[in-house]
């Protein structure tokens, strides 16, 4: 390490007496920021249940586009005066502790790095670093019980020195990545929920259900073989036999039975109507479950709510034989791509796609093969030249697809590749019910339909519920992340699994993270923009154009001109100012 990097990385390094601030004062990118500049405050000192903080990296996000758009009228803002209270962007932060109130000096010193975890919630109430507490487009500030006293503990993960700056303020994006193939869904019957399972009448079907019954508080039957009813009266312990319960009445007994909340678990025998299958799946509850047991399929597609796929986590599960139990559990579930497969990216030309689809390439018994589309044809060529070695590393294919200047369209074109098969695994990047319903023709029966954009809560898409059962087909989806996601990427950085900075395209210092901003929106570099705080005169630049602006930068890049720790290094050596 260089001497100015040394110094960079003291506890005891002179703190300024102000901080330079971007504070965000109300809707549209004018109101961020004063006279198109940064502010400077007095450095506070931290009480004795705080934290003062440095900020070392910050990743400008796409998802701030609905804070700039909607200012205080924001989900996660409550409707408050920002013009009193302004907020901050930035919630891909890496942070320094430099001084430590001293209530909190036996968890904290002065020195310690900590990557930012910003999905908080405090007595069931979410807050967010970056929206309703101000985030990290500064360059120091203070940190207390709004982030270190949350129903999850402190949200703070210690990073080792081994990672760079950029690359544990990335850690959070690569957590939302990885929380994709995390299991998110419930996956067994809901200790004290309540259950509803509705039967065909006439259907005398010998059912089973081998385990999991003593888990509702209240299973509710509708219209289901006698066998089954003798068998869940026998093992359930409080069994409400409500053979009325019809379509027309169903919102009624959901509001009796749940208090509007939703069934918890729901299974659906014999399922035959596609229009009483999308009725029925409204009436499951956030993190709850339809299981559909049946062999024959379903007169058409249902009509699903892949907003709630999304954010509310409800798992679509089900199998073809005569044991309701045999639906549920991980090893029928998968959440990850398949070894071997082919793995196709719907719109992942933008920097969270990108991560997406280098994950994928570098995943131990990933995809052999990978599809990337998208739109714009620079962002294309980009991807393909900035993975060009990973793709050789790891032995996977890598094709890239335009809809706006190809021949034929996306389902032709994955069917060319897979030979007519269709893909094993079809992410969407991109916040389109119509695309979204697209993707999942192409997949295989057994594939996997992973929603990463989210679209508003009762958007609905046509999907074909029939292969859920029939062939195990997977529809899931995710929103946000834990420590635990941050961490398992931290874990994979260190261990060489991944290089979390490849997604870079482009870095600037703090005079600049306004024009990173605009940037970002006019998606005028093709991967992420990263900010360091600290570096007020660094302008913003592209990695393609360190080569000819900061050399010494550019020879420190990695292959395909991939963003490292040694450039970053290189780059603090020649921006830092020296400790006096």
């Amino acid at each position: 390490m260089t001497s100015r990097n040394k110094a960079y990385q003291q506890p005891d390094q002179p703190i300024p007496a102000t901080t330079m601030t971007w504070n965000m004062y109300g809707a549209g990118l004018d109101s961020i920021g004063k006279d198109n500049r940064p502010e400077t405050f007095p450095v506070p000192e931290p009480s004795d249940d705080q934290l003062l903080i440095r900020v070392d990296a910050v990743g400008l996000c796409f998802s701030d586009v609905k804070l700039i758009n909607q200012g205080s009228t924001h989900p996660k803002l409550y409707n408050r005066d920002l013009r009193k209270e302004p907020t901050r962007l930035g919630h891909e932060a890496t942070i320094t502790i430099m001084k430590v109130g001293k209530h909190l000096a036996n968890q904290f010193k002065a020195g310690e790095r900590y990557a930012v975890q910003p999905d908080i919630y405090q007595n069931g109430k979410s807050t967010a670093y970056g929206y309703t507490i101000p985030g990290g487009l500064t360059q120091f500030h203070l940190i207390g019980p709004e982030m270190l006293q949350t129903d999850a503990g402190a949200c703070l993960l210690k990073v080792s020195d081994e990672l760079a700056f950029g690359e544990s303020a990335l850690l959070e994006p690569w957590g939302c990545v990885w929380a994709s193939y995390t299991q998110r869904r419930r996956l067994a019957p809901k200790q004290g929920g309540v259950m509803w399972i509705v039967g065909q009448p006439g259907d005398t079907g010998d059912y089973q259900f081998s385990a999991g019954l003593a888990s509702p508080g209240t299973v509710v039957l509708t219209q289901v073989p006698d066998a089954l009813r003798t068998l869940v009266e026998s093992q359930a312990s409080n069994v409400l036999v409500r053979d009325d319960i019809d379509l027309d009445s169903l919102p009624v007994a959901v509001d009796e039975l749940t208090g509007g909340a939703g069934f918890d678990d729901i299974v659906v025998l014999s399922p035959r109507s596609a229009s009483a299958l999308t009725t029925i799946a409204k009436y499951v509850a956030r993190r709850g479950t339809m299981n559909m047991v049946g062999d024959q399929p379903l007169d058409g597609l249902v009509d699903a709510d892949v907003g709630r796929l999304h954010y509310d986590y409800v798992a679509f599960i089900g199998n073809s034989g005569r044991d309701i139990a045999d639906s549920y559990g991980d090893a029928r579930n998968r959440c990850d791509l398949r070894k071997g497969g082919l793995a196709v990216f719907v719109g992942a030309g933008g920097p969270m796609g990108q991560m997406h689809v280098q994950r994928a390439i570098e995943l131990q018994d990933g995809p052999a093969e990978v599809i990337v589309t998208d739109i714009n044809d620079q962002r294309l060529a980009e991807i393909e030249s900035r993975f060009a070695s990973l793709t050789e590393a790891n032995n996977c294919k890598l094709y890239t697809y335009n809809p706006t200047s190809s021949d034929i369209s996306l389902p032709e074109f994955v069917s060319a590749k897979s030979q007519d098969q269709g893909a094993d695994d079809v992410v969407v990047c991109v916040p389109n019910a119509g695309i979204m319903a697209e993707a999942a023709t192409f997949m295989k029966d057994d594939g996997m339909l992973v929603l990463f954009a989210g679209v508003p809560n009762g958007t609905l898409a046509p999907l074909d519920f029939s292969s859920v059962y029939l062939s195990n087909a997977q529809y899931t989806g995710t929103s946000g992340l834990t420590i635990d996601d941050q961490t398992v990427v931290m874990d994979n950085a260190l261990s060489g699994n991944i290089a979390p900075a490849v997604c870079v395209a482009a870095i600037g210092g703090m005079n600049v993270a306004k024009e990173g901003i605009q940037a970002m929106i006019d998606a005028r570099y093709p991967g992420k923009i990263l900010i360091f705080p600290q570096l007020e005169d660094l302008p913003l630049l592209g990695l393609d154009e360190l080569a000819e602006k900061l050399p010494d930068v550019a020879k420190a890049l990695g292959k395909g001109n991939t963003w490292n720790f040694a450039a970053e290094q290189a780059l603090f050596e020649a921006f830092n100012k020296p400790s006096s």
